[in-house]
């Protein structure tokens, strides 16, 4: 069995990150299908997408500038999360399975930001 590389487990991480978004918010009002539905998934899916975007160009400081990206939209989705927690859209036990998520995506993301 091959070994993982960070990359692939980042990677992964994120891809669940966003698929878990996306499925908590199936469950969101009717009514923010506009609004928070749709920024929180956005900036979810943003972070995987940066991610990618950024490792396919191959240049540090291209590369850097997409992993900070990558890193504001964990950081607003994080706070969508909350904001929804408040709001009761979501539970606290989703609440703090996305939380962890994006906690270990966030400490994988700026130990890669801090080596460039």
């Amino acid at each position: 069995m091959a070994i993982e590389t960070y990359h692939e487990n980042l990677k992964k991480k994120m891809d669940e990150y966003a698929h878990f978004i996306y499925k908590i918010t199936k469950e969101f009002p009717r009514e923010e299908i506009y609004g928070i539905t749709s920024q929180i998934r956005r900036a979810g899916l943003s972070v995987v997408l940066n991610y990618v975007e950024g490792y396919a160009r191959g240049r540090n400081k291209v590369y850097k500038n997409f992993l900070e990206i990558s890193y504001g939209s964990l950081k607003e989705s994080k706070y969508l999360l909350h904001f929804s927690l408040l709001e009761r859209y979501i539970d606290k036990k989703d609440y703090e399975k996305a939380i962890k998520l994006s906690e270990e995506i966030g400490a994988m993301l700026w130990g890669i930001i801090r080596k460039i």
